[in-house]
């Protein structure tokens, strides 16, 4: 624990200064000590590291097997509180893996969207019903958090928000009406429309349509790659 804080406040510094990024809500964070699951959209390799940053609990996330090839990449997830997944496999062990961290009081940090989305709008992109699951069979809370920027990614001394959105309680997500999949999505479509209006404040110039079509055939093909 003591390692991941020093990790935690040295690079988070760099990571300020290099991505100007700036706190939005931060009253939201829940007072809670119970585990919840923290979302955000996905555009780029470094949005982990503002949920690190500015989480008032230790976040752990998934990582790609991989990652854990190399002895200083597998010795710094690990003190990052990062669990391997095997991309290519069935992700029901990773599943079962995450509902136990949750059940054993840890946060986890996920990306609804499944893969990285650069210069999309999240409105133009789909949530993964996964996470609605993972909240429902863990019994836990969710917290909306939008990495917000001009152009729909991050970039170097550009303006980052790191917007805190309303905590969804396990009884917020109740749904009792619902059951199995439906339930699920919904889940998973209350916390993503939450990350999609904290995302509209800003004002962007749109995107040529080819270059829509590019990126989104990019996004299909990672997806499509991990089914």
């Amino acid at each position: 624990m003591k390692m991941y804080s020093f990790i935690k406040y040295a690079f988070g510094w760099i990571f300020k200064i290099l991505y100007r990024i700036k706190v939005v809500n931060p009253e939201n964070f829940p007072e809670t000590d119970k585990p919840y699951i923290i979302c955000a959209n996905h555009s780029h390799l470094f949005d982990v590291v503002p949920m690190v940053i500015y989480s008032k609990r230790k976040i752990r996330f998934m990582a790609k097997k991989e990652v854990f090839h190399t002895p200083f990449l597998r010795g710094l997830a690990k003190v990052m509180g990062a669990y391997g997944v095997d991309r290519g496999a069935s992700d029901i062990a990773a599943l079962k893996k995450t509902i136990e961290i949750l059940k054993g009081g840890d946060c986890i940090g996920i990306f609804p969207q499944g893969t990285r989305c650069s210069y999309i709008d999240p409105r133009d992109t789909e949530p993964k019903e996964g996470i609605g699951m993972l909240a429902s069979r863990a019994g836990v809370g969710i917290l909306p958090v939008c990495i917000r920027t001009k152009r729909n990614r991050m970039g170097l001394f550009r303006k980052t928000e790191f917007v805190i959105g309303k905590y969804l309680s396990p009884e917020d997500l109740a749904f009792p009406e619902l059951s199995g999949m439906e339930r699920n999505r919904k889940i998973a479509r209350v916390a993503f429309d939450q990350i999609c209006e904290m995302n509209n404040v800003i004002e962007r110039k749109p995107l040529p349509p080819e270059k829509i079509a590019k990126i989104q055939e990019e996004i299909d093909r990672k997806t499509n790659k991990h089914k």
